[in-house]
């Protein structure tokens, strides 16, 4: 096909193909213009011949239409004009006062209010098929009219019957109608570039991805479409989008101009997340594209995604099985059975009272299990305030309240995925974010302040508190079905009481690795042999957080003396007074006799303070206690 000239093919029975003949020669410059005679039956096998060869077809009557249906090429009508009938008719004057018109389609309403006018009776008939035309001219023959205007159809029949007719067509009509075939022939060239173009566009994404044109049509498509749907891009051009699965239908978007995004469909069985958008130009809808994201795919980006976000703004899950140490029973117990939870994947609910370590755990449980390198997210929940903790979890959208971050913020559930949450203190969260809480351990989905849209999560919760949920249950400050959510796995961490067997070499590592802050070369050992019993006896409330803290202000007492002496020790008892009231405290917990009160008022020479900070009490309730006892 020539680059510069178009190339037409003009299809018509003989006596119109006349006509194109005479006037073709007009156009040489712009078109080469093929004329080619057939009879009704040939019409299509003609112009399939021809397809992809030439830019435009041109014909008349019924012929258009039928063209129009069975090619994609495009197809221009010759048309008959008033002018022509007009021409008509007086040429047909001169030879009958009685004259018979045959017309595709309908017949001209407007001859039957002028034929007065031009002195002439009109006798109209129309049709639609050969046959039709066939029947229109044996009822006018038969009516004795001798004169027909007409189609190359109706020329055929009067030429067989030896009777007058005069072609409907003037060459102005023809003219026009090579013009029109010459003006969809550019568009059409136009938009096959543009096809073409886009194809080329397509070529070289990785996603499927289809076009199609206004009325629905695929007009591109790329290799990565062809194997989502098992077809060549042959069988797939040109054809309705739906044809190749009824799952890419493009119909509403062409007729609303909207677009569609994050719908997910199943081609093939395979799922897929589909987006659909309008083509438009100049403001109007002229196609559709619909692209295919490989569900598979957006996971994994989307986990690396949210792991690269996580380890820019958090550290990792720092503790390991192999950094708790114990050697108790209990303490042992609950080890094990953090291993053995670790492995199963479950919620886990982690017990305890305040200090034994919930949080360690928790990390040593996710590094243990097959989300070791993915992300671990922890908050207290008692630490935030309700307004901030739901925007914290959960996220938000922009807009959603004052001062909200322009595009929103993932929330610490997002940042999880595929890894890890961790939920301290979970006895006090509040009711309103434990129902939307157990609608992420439902649904697997989370919903962002603001928003309407849930985004799938994958997500493990272990959760920790102090407090009895089964009773905060009972006295519905708990919501039941969050429980029981929660305590699938249940981990009962052990007080340090209960471990008095570790106390002495968890007391060793606090001091020796606080001497080394401070420059001291005590030896930890020597220093706390002394220490062991009241360590021991002492209740530890606090639990190893408590024994931490302890074993700090030991340190900074003896890092101050070059030796290890009495002095040293005597200070303890004013820095470290719980290790020195175990006995009184003891006492004072069954009676509080004010002969116990008094002798611990005068081991401490009267010193009020000193006498509360032994006892682990406030100075106010060392008064009143006193008070009562009447000292």
């Amino acid at each position: 096909m020539n680059d510069s000239r178009l190339e037409l093919c003009f299809l018509s029975y003989s006596h119109l193909s006349r006509v194109a003949r005479e006037v073709a020669a007009e156009f040489s410059s712009v078109a080469n213009i093929e004329i080619v005679d057939f009879t009704f039956e040939s019409a299509q096998n003609e112009a399939r011949e021809r397809v992809g060869l030439v830019d435009a077809f041109v014909s008349a009557g019924s012929n258009v239409a039928i063209l129009k249906r069975s090619l994609d090429t495009p197809v221009a009508a010759i048309k008959v004009t008033g002018y022509d009938i007009l021409v008509a008719l007086r040429n047909a004057r001169q030879l009958s006062r009685r004259v018979g018109i045959i017309t595709f389609g309908d017949t001209i309403a407007e001859l039957d209010a002028v034929k007065g006018l031009l002195d002439i009776d009109i006798v109209q008939r129309a049709y639609g098929t050969l046959e039709e035309a066939r029947v229109a001219f044996r009822e006018l023959a038969a009516e004795g009219i001798k004169v027909f205007i007409g189609s190359s159809i109706v020329m055929e029949q009067v030429e067989q019957h030896h009777l007058h007719g005069i072609l409907a067509y003037s060459p102005a009509s023809v003219r026009q109608g090579i013009q029109d075939a010459i003006d969809l022939a550019r568009v059409a060239r136009m938009e096959a570039a543009r096809y073409e173009q886009l194809n080329g566009v397509l070529r070289n994404l990785q996603e499927a991805v289809l076009a199609v044109d206004r009325a629905g049509r695929v007009i591109a498509l790329n290799p990565p479409m062809e194997a989502v749907l098992g077809l060549p891009r042959q069988a797939v051009l040109g054809q309705p989008a739906e044809k190749a699965a009824p799952e890419l239908s493009l119909a509403d978007v062409l007729a609303d101009g909207r677009e569609e995004r994050q719908q997910v469909c199943k081609i093939n069985r395979r799922e897929w997340l589909m987006s659909r958008t309008p083509i438009r130009e100049r403001g109007q809808v002229m196609g559709a594209v619909i692209t295919l994201y490989d569900a598979t795919n957006i996971q994994e980006a989307d986990t690396m995604l949210r792991s690269q976000r996580r380890n820019r703004q958090h550290p990792q899950a720092r503790w390991r099985f192999d950094d708790l140490q114990g050697s108790s029973v209990a303490f042992a117990r609950a080890r094990a059975a953090a291993m053995r939870f670790a492995g199963a994947g479950k919620t886990v609910l982690v017990t305890g009272e305040s200090g034994t370590g919930k949080e360690l755990f928790a990390q040593a449980i996710h590094n243990a299990s097959d989300r070791n390198d993915k992300p671990f997210m922890a908050i207290n929940c008692a630490a935030v305030p309700e307004s901030l903790l739901e925007s914290e979890l959960f996220g938000y959208e922009e807009g959603a309240f004052t001062g909200s971050r322009k595009g929103g913020k993932p929330g610490l559930i997002e940042a999880a995925h595929t890894g890890t949450l961790f939920l301290d203190e979970i006895g006090d969260m509040p009711v309103l974010l434990q129902t939307r809480l157990l609608r992420v351990l439902q649904e697997r989905e989370v919903v962002r302040v603001g928003g309407v849209m849930p985004i799938p999560v994958d997500v493990r919760v272990i959760s920790a508190t102090h407090q009895q949920l089964d009773q905060l249950v009972a006295e519905r400050r708990f919501r039941a079905d969050l429980y029981y959510r929660l305590n699938i796995l249940r981990l009962r961490l052990p007080p340090l009481r209960e471990r008095d067997i570790d106390i002495d070499a968890m007391a060793q590592a606090f001091v020796a690795r606080s001497l080394r802050g401070l420059g001291s070369r005590h030896d930890a050992r020597e220093l706390l042999a002394p220490l062991s019993a009241r360590l021991r006896g002492y209740n530890w409330p606090g639990n190893v957080r408590e024994l931490e803290n302890v074993c700090e202000r030991i340190s900074v007492v003896f890092a101050q003396y070059p030796r290890l002496t009495g002095p040293a020790y005597a200070e303890l008892e004013i820095d470290c007074p719980e290790l020195f009231a175990t006995s009184a405290q003891a006492m004072l917990g069954s009676a509080e006799s004010g002969g116990q009160l008094a002798e611990v008022l005068a081991a401490c020479r009267g010193n009020r303070l000193q006498a509360a900070q032994r006892l682990g009490i406030s100075r106010s309730t060392l008064w009143r206690r006193m008070k009562d006892a009447g000292l």
